[in-house]
């Protein structure tokens, strides 16, 4: 792939990931409501991202291969904040952060933490999508969960295949984006199948 076209995939990653929850977010914000969504789906969204975001940094990858994830914690946060509020679960957000910033820092005290922190990461990142994917089934209602932030969400792991493979090659991070490429369609098709049958009743 020619340097200009990779810089394209990195361009647009970049720019769909720095407004991947604001569909979401506007969905919540508007309903005045968090139901569709599930808190244990997002939280264990936020701790693959924070330790996946660390994994990069410790390794010192190419800034432009990890770019979009603060953008997109920052953004989770936000509609972490927006869910515990309106589920009246304020101060449990406080406890959230005193563990997420610990494990910010504990998980680089050695190579081998960072290392199965990484591999975890792939499997707790999977179970925030088939935490969503069961609450989904369970209420048989798409509620306020955005089929477009998923859609996105579909093209930055496919676009994360494709810049893993040309830039950094690491097989643990090449199989995380292929596994959450496939979580995210199946999430997005179940969302889409819910607000279909929701039109036709």
């Amino acid at each position: 792939m020619a340097p200009g076209l990779l810089d394209l995939v990195h361009l647009t990653t970049w720019a769909v990931c720095a407004v991947i929850k604001l569909p979401q977010l506007v969905a919540v914000l508007r309903a005045g409501s968090a139901w569709g969504l599930s808190v244990s789906s997002l939280l264990l969204e936020l701790a693959g991202l924070l330790v996946f975001l660390r994994y990069q940094i410790y390794y010192g990858y190419p800034l432009e291969t990890y770019l979009e994830f603060p953008v997109v914690i920052a953004q989770d946060v936000i509609l972490l904040s927006c869910i515990m509020h309106f589920s009246g679960k304020v101060r449990r957000a406080c406890f959230y952060a005193l563990v997420y910033w610990v494990g910010w820092y504990m998980i680089t005290l050695q190579k081998w933490i960072i290392d199965l922190a990484m591999n975890l990461c792939t499997l707790i990142s999977a179970a925030s999508k088939l935490v969503q994917l069961q609450h989904l089934w369970e209420t048989k209602d798409a509620g306020q969960a955005s089929a477009l932030t998923w859609g996105m969400s579909v093209y930055a792991s496919a676009a994360r295949i494709i810049t893993t493979l040309l830039t950094t090659n690491d097989f643990a991070v090449l199989i995380r984006f292929i596994l959450m490429l496939i979580l995210n369609i199946w999430v997005t098709a179940t969302i889409l199948h819910y607000r279909k049958i929701k039109k036709t009743d």
